[in-house]
């Protein structure tokens, strides 16, 4: 952030913690510079931009503005239930089972996997999906 001359001189700071970050800042406007430089640094790491939950954005003390963003991790039990009751009902041949923070799926050949993670990506979730480990 010192680095962009647009942000040199705002005193932004960023806190980061395990699941969440605290940004406060001078403006909306260097809130939102800082939200760019978050997501070009996230789409370079290949993660997906629905990770971030921005949160109302607050006043604080001394004209400053303060936002809360959380970072996603996981699937709800209810996102869980409804990607899993999803499955079971296009794909007959397929057991699927909810695991803790994930959806586990098992079939017979790599084709069936295959045609699931593509129905799956033809669905709009507010997360980002992973498909991992399919043999």
């Amino acid at each position: 952030i010192k680095t962009r001359y647009d942000l040199k001189d705002t005193k932004t700071t960023i806190e980061l913690n395990k699941d969440n970050m605290v940004i406060s800042t001078n403006s909306e406007f260097t809130l939102d510079a800082i939200h760019s430089i978050l997501q070009t640094k996230a789409a370079k790491r290949n993660l997906s931009l629905k990770i971030f939950d921005y949160g109302k954005i607050e006043t604080a003390s001394g004209n400053r503005v303060r936002q809360d963003i959380t970072l996603k991790r996981g699937l709800s039990s209810e996102l869980a239930k409804q990607i899993s009751k999803l499955i079971r009902d296009e794909f007959k041949k397929v057991q699927s089972s909810i695991q803790g923070d994930s959806v586990r799926v098992a079939a017979k050949s790599k084709d069936e996997l295959q045609e699931i993670i593509q129905r799956l990506k033809q669905e709009d979730y507010p997360v980002a999906l992973q498909f991992t480990n399919y043999r």
